[in-house]
């Protein structure tokens, strides 16, 4: 992300300081306007009850698309709608991926980074989430295209994405945040799925369709 992008997520951090109140802090920014800024990426940073403390004005835009962020009256609920009904898979994160590996938005397609945050300054041992969405390179489509029609699940496709990326069992529990068993739990349906008998037939297919 850009300095200035940086910049931005700070300033609202440090002017948002002093108040508790999720909600406030996001309808704060959206009466400063949400001040626009060069770079391509959307930006989200989620509480541990999943609610948005800080979206920058691309990730607005993406998920708020055909619709402009200035044309809500409560962006607050706009926003945490559009995060639970488009990149929410699942509420508790150990029943794996909390947020989807990619998703559409019109006519284009993203890719959702999700990092989980852990603060060292709280007693709330729950972790905030860090989200940033950038759209999917032409290889990325066609996997996505390819995974669609295998109807592989959002956590089936994002285990035969790092499988394609050459990554171990362990590796992709790790990224994941699940077992390696509960990865090869995975890698055996997609086989089914996809009409393979190993995971070199897995990542066969996937290098085919790049």
């Amino acid at each position: 992300m850009s300095a200035e992008s940086s910049g931005n997520i700070s300033e609202v951090h440090q002017g948002s300081a002093e108040n508790s109140d999720d909600t406030t802090r996001l309808a704060e920014m959206q009466n400063a306007g949400m001040a626009r800024n060069e770079s391509p990426e959307g930006f989200l940073f989620l509480n541990a009850h999943l609610s948005p403390i800080f979206v920058n004005y691309a990730a607005a835009q993406i998920l708020g698309y055909p619709e402009e962020p200035q044309t809500h009256k409560n962006l607050c609920d706009q926003v945490g709608a559009k995060i639970r009904s488009i990149l929410l898979v699942s509420e508790e994160p150990s029943n794996g991926s909390v947020f989807v590996a990619r998703f559409r938005s019109g006519r284009r397609h993203y890719v959702c980074r999700s990092f989980s945050v852990d603060g060292i300054e709280t007693a709330d041992l729950q972790p905030s989430f860090a989200i940033i969405l950038e759209r999917a390179s032409t290889t990325s489509t066609s996997l996505a295209q390819l995974f669609d029609r295998f109807h592989l699940t959002a956590r089936e496709q994002e285990v035969a994405q790092f499988l394609s990326q050459g990554l171990t069992s362990k590796e992709i529990g790790a990224r994941m945040q699940i077992s390696p068993n509960t990865v090869k739990a995975f890698l055996r349906l997609i086989m089914v799925k996809m009409g393979v008998t190993t995971r070199s037939g897995v990542v066969g297919k996937a290098l085919n369709a790049r």
